[in-house]
């Protein structure tokens, strides 16, 4: 079973490579096949550092958001195995790949979810709080594909995900990642530009939700 990551990113030149050296490991040790970086509507250098990486690159113009990303990029590989990981990711090794694929690969889960642990209070926390918006998820593609309204959740992906699967009754695996944690919008983009970005985010999630 052929299996990729992919990996959704808006200008990440910063973070990224923090993602893809562990998965470029991964790859090494054959838990994947290949690494696609969804490079959605980037103005920095984060094609050209996945490239470096050995990541394959589709790039997306105008930027089509998370969701947008995450299913161009399903219909640009021909893995059976879905993996995708967000791009600011701290500490993830390839093992926490590993881990993640294994449940589906196996045939024991139709879909799993890395939940981080051990890392940052404030991405604990809300990932125990609200596990089903993670980003972390190892999904067979045929299974992704028909799931609806994708291509204009944006932020809401994950909420699309989870309320389909659970429609559908899916098996899904929580997978625990221990020492792990994520770059916060407000790192990223300064205190007044993240909250922004962030009620943006909520905005599609709640949207997603209802």
């Amino acid at each position: 079973m052929k299996v990729t990551a992919i990996v959704p990113a808006y200008n990440e030149a910063l973070n990224i490579s923090g993602v893809l050296f562990p998965l470029d490991e991964a790859r090494s040790l054959g838990f994947l096949d290949d690494i696609l970086v969804v490079c959605d509507g980037c103005k920095d250098d984060t094609a050209a550092i996945a490239r470096g990486y050995g990541a394959n690159v589709l790039e997306l113009s105008p930027n089509r958001g998370k969701g947008g990303a995450m299913l161009a990029g399903a219909k640009a590989t021909d893995a059976e195995l879905l993996v995708f990981i967000d791009a600011d990711l701290l500490g993830l090794t390839a093992n926490h790949v590993r881990d993640l694929i294994e449940p589906v690969k196996s045939g024991k889960a139709q879909m799993s979810m890395g939940i981080f642990g051990g890392g940052r209070m404030s991405t604990d926390a809300a990932q125990h709080v609200a596990p089903f918006l993670t980003g972390q998820r190892a999904i067979l593609k045929t299974d992704f594909l028909s799931i609806p309204d994708l291509d204009n959740s944006r932020y809401g992906v994950e909420v699309v995900l989870t309320k389909y699967s659970k429609k559908h009754r899916w098996r899904v695996k929580k997978v625990n990642w221990y020492n792990m944690s994520q770059v916060m919008k407000e790192e990223k983009m300064g205190f007044g530009a993240g909250f922004k970005v962030r009620l943006k985010m909520y905005w599609d999630i709640i949207k997603a939700s209802i």
